[in-house]
């Protein structure tokens, strides 16, 4: 085996990053069921099955050094089923899953950011959701975390709770608006979308420009509710066009849709300023 392809000790945390989490500092957790070496099995270094095996070998002993990677830590990116937590008042250890409420004493816990707006409401991580059950299981977290409920627990609760509602809030708001969710969808699976960014098609920019002199004309609540109405179902029909985008990973699509909605999206609160 060459010097130049021999894996120095040196270079394992350059190649840990940009193999496992190429958009953090943070490594992932070691509470994983597999071993380190399960974990580093697929690790591309190099074409000789000899030096695959030796490297693995050492990128498993990296893993394991606890002074590299503490066994507490988790990233932003972790789905957050890894974690060691236990709660703040009993110490009792949580059962795998959402932990924002204690289950053995009731408490509620501090955020936990690892979670995404999906997870959080037990949705599977797709475009396309149902409301009813985002809206009682919003119902449901609010019933545990609203601040109201714990005004006479100690500061401490009070502050988790708080933290804990708002994020439930914004989790709740993002998901029941499609553009607001298929931003949020994009942006999980590493897509950048700048909704900024202008659309050269010149049948949108006229029709926003209609758009734009019909509200400003309306002559009643009425006919603003009706121009309304229309702007929805545009919203509704590029919703799924974006759903459909964005299930074949046709993200360029996906972007053209969002800014679609975007300008229709911006028409709806003009018109809501208005009535």
């Amino acid at each position: 085996m060459s010097t130049s392809k021999k894996l120095s000790s040196a270079a394992l945390p350059h190649l840990l990053r940009r193999r496992y989490f190429p958009s953090t500092a943070c490594p992932p957790p070691l509470h994983d069921a597999r071993s380190p070496f399960q974990l580093c099995s697929s690790f591309p270094v190099s074409n000789s099955a000899v030096e695959r095996s030796s490297s693995s070998v050492a990128i498993a002993r990296f893993l394991q050094n606890p002074r590299v990677f503490p066994r507490n830590c988790f990233c932003s990116q972790s789905s957050g089923e890894f974690s060691n937590a236990r709660c703040w008042n009993c110490d009792a250890q949580p059962e795998p899953g959402l932990f924002l409420v204690c289950d053995s004493c009731g408490v509620i816990q501090p955020v936990d950011r690892s979670l995404d707006y999906f997870r959080l409401f037990g949705l599977e991580k797709k475009y396309e959701i149902g409301d009813a059950h985002l809206h009682d299981n919003y119902k449901d977290w609010q019933k545990k975390l609203h601040p109201d409920l714990v005004h006479s627990k100690s500061e401490k609760e009070r502050d988790f709770a708080r933290e804990q509602s708002a994020r439930v809030g914004d989790a709740y708001r993002t998901l029941i608006n499609p553009l607001l969710r298929a931003m949020y969808i994009m942006k999980i699976v590493g897509v950048d979308v700048n909704e900024e960014e202008t659309i050269s098609d010149p049948d949108l920019l006229v029709e926003v420009m209609e758009i734009r002199e019909s509200v400003e004309e309306a002559p009643d609540s009425k006919a603003l509710n009706k121009i309304q109405s229309q702007l929805q179902e545009k919203i509704d029909l590029w919703s799924k066009s974006f759903a459909n985008a964005f299930e074949s990973k046709s993200f360029e699509e996906a972007k053209d849709c969002i800014r679609r909605m975007t300008y229709y999206e911006r028409a709806i609160e003009e018109i809501v300023k208005r009535l």
